[in-house]
């Protein structure tokens, strides 16, 4: 019936030649259930007449059409329709901000067709509050530090995306507890006519009276205190440039600036090295990003390659030399009947190899760490780590919860996968820090199985049983996809 109307309303201002066609009824290209496809049997060019965008209320049209194939007036062949449009919605999706996305084609003329496109639109304001673990998982926290409810920060964290309508997020972070943390960050993803480039800029500003002062056998050793042992500043900018749909590339240059407490150079005298209490240095780095993932909240099918290179000291006053390279490659396979392949690869390399040990390169923080080892820190020059995930979705449905008051929380998919997995990794150390080598210059491997749930707003909850090389099992408890 929506369909219906849409058309009725689209057909009051087509010309009066168009009037006088004989009416056709609308496709829904990308629907379980569609209307009418676009006879074409033998095949035809087809032309691109008008684009018409409904359901954005915020989001600018520009925005909706930077994304698109398609542009008024483009000439097509008639069998590439229907898959240039299910690519548009795909990437409409993965700008995060939408719920759900319907692109139908209306020939109401021959040779002629009408794009419609229908947005849901997601809720853009999230004032967060902060109660979390200052530890690097749940796991880390559980077993290392038993659970030591000491160890959370709480505060306030508040996210406005979609800024303005253009795409724009807002970060703001006011966090107290076993961190102090105070953030800013502000995102323009287009500065020009064109949609090509873009800026962000980041300041941050943390003390800590816990901090992390060495790693003794691939586990952080802290130091608590009445008075304040470190205070972190920084500050960057960054350009982006996305000239394609799927290629970006992003330029950024930042200033850090650390002092310490004279305490921590007595227990770690190459926490900044020569026993220093200051650190301050500039960096400029590169990433290169190739994104094909089918829906970037949790991939099924496409690939994801990320490339960084970073220079930490760019002038000859700066506290520290070092150059790091990363390079990460994730590739996702439908082997179709509900059974998924996803794979990733990372691999990192360092220079010197007697940087000071607050910037060690380490395999364990974020998601770069083998699963079955999240309690351990493995730091060292490089290291090279693979993922393998076998997945079979057991039930994927979405509800519509027409009581709630918030249109866009009403559309609520859910999906639950079963799987298994297996993990190998190298580290190579650092050949001057002996307090951490069990798990270095060594390969490591982990298998296990477990449950993803993946629901709204790009949530998922990941259940896993693992067991490790060394001999370890244990359950694991992660909110947020593997990579």
């Amino acid at each position: 019936m929506r369909a219906l109307i849409l058309s009725i309303i689209i057909s009051l201002f087509a010309s009066e030649s168009f009037a006088q066609q004989e009416q056709i009824k609308l496709p829904d290209t990308l629907s379980s259930t569609p209307f009418h496809t676009i006879p074409d049997t033998a095949g035809r060019f087809i032309h691109i007449n008008r684009i018409f965008i409904l359901g954005n209320r915020i989001t600018r049209d520009q925005i909706v059409l930077r994304e698109l194939t398609l542009r008024q007036g483009d000439i097509i062949y008639s069998h590439d329709l229907n898959d240039i449009l299910e690519r548009d919605k795909k990437k409409l999706i993965n700008t995060r901000l939408f719920n759900t996305v319907e692109i139908r084609s209306l020939e109401l003329q021959k040779d002629y067709v009408d794009l419609l496109i229908d947005l849901n639109e997601r809720w853009y304001t999230f004032p967060a509050p902060i109660f979390e673990l200052s530890d690097r998982n749940f796991n880390e926290w559980w077993q290392n530090y038993n659970h030591d409810f000491n160890r959370v920060n709480y505060g306030l964290r508040l996210y406005q995306f979609n800024m303005r309508g253009r795409n724009e997020t807002l970060r703001l972070t006011a966090q107290f507890g076993f961190q102090r943390r105070f953030e800013l960050s502000y995102r323009f993803p287009y500065i020009d006519k064109k949609q090509k480039h873009g800026l962000i800029f980041d300041w941050d500003f943390a003390e800590t009276k816990n901090l992390a002062f060495r790693t003794v056998d691939h586990k952080l050793e802290f130091l608590k205190a009445d008075d304040l042992l470190r205070t972190t500043r920084g500050g960057g900018i960054t350009y982006t440039y996305r000239n394609s749909f799927y290629i970006s590339h992003a330029l950024k240059i930042e200033y850090r600036s650390t002092d310490i407490n004279d305490t921590i150079p007595l227990l770690n005298p190459t926490y900044f090295g020569n026993e220093k209490t200051s650190q301050r240095f500039g960096i400029i780095s590169y990433q290169f990003t190739a994104d094909r993932r089918d829906y970037v909240g949790y991939p099924l099918h496409g690939h994801y390659l990320t490339l960084i290179a970073a220079k930490s000291g760019v002038t000859s006053k700066d506290d520290l030399k070092k150059f790091e390279v990363s390079l990460s490659y994730s590739k996702f396979f439908d082997l179709t009947k509900n059974f998924f392949l996803a794979n990733n690869f990372i691999a990192y390399a360092s220079t010197p190899d007697d940087v000071p040990y607050s910037n060690y390169g380490a395999m364990g923080y974020k998601k770069q760490f083998a699963r079955g080892y999240e309690i351990y820190v493995i730091e060292g020059l490089a290291y090279a780590l693979n993922k393998l995930t076998l997945r079979k979705r057991i039930y994927s449905r979405t509800y519509q919860w027409n009581v709630m008051p918030i249109p866009q929380f009403r559309h609520i998919p859910l999906s639950i996968f079963i799987k298994t997995y297996g993990d190998v990794g190298y580290v190579k150390s650092y050949p001057n820090y002996t307090l951490s080598t069990r798990l270095t210059d060594k390969v490591i491997s982990s298998a296990g199985g477990g449950i993803d749930i993946v629901a709204s707003y790009d949530t998922v909850f990941r259940f896993e049983y693992t067991f490790n090389g060394e001999g370890e099992k244990g359950f694991f408890f992660h909110v947020r996809k593997e990579f």
